[in-house]
C-alpha cells in the first residue's frame, strides 16, 4: 500500500471475547501477523469472497 492509503485507514471499537482474542492471537502468531493485522487480513479475505460469490453465478449470494 502507498503511504496516502496508510494514512486514510480508519480506525474502529472492537470487542472480542478473552477466547476469540485469544483464538485470534495464536492465528496471528502462526501466520507472522500482529493481531490488528489478521483481523484486518480475514476482513478483507471475507469481503473478497463474499464479492466473488455474489458476482452472478449460480446462486448468486450466499
Amino acid at each position: 500500500m502507498d503511504q496516502k492509503s496508510e494514512k486514510d485507514k480508519k480506525q474502529i471499537l472492537l470487542r472480542l471475547s478473552p477466547q476469540l482474542w485469544r483464538d485470534v492471537a495464536a492465528w496471528a502468531e502462526d501466520d507472522f501477523r500482529s493481531i490488528n493485522g489478521q483481523i484486518e487480513y480475514l476482513l478483507s479475505e471475507a469481503v473478497r469472497r463474499r464479492k466473488k460469490s455474489s458476482d452472478g453465478g449460480p446462486g448468486g449470494g450466499e
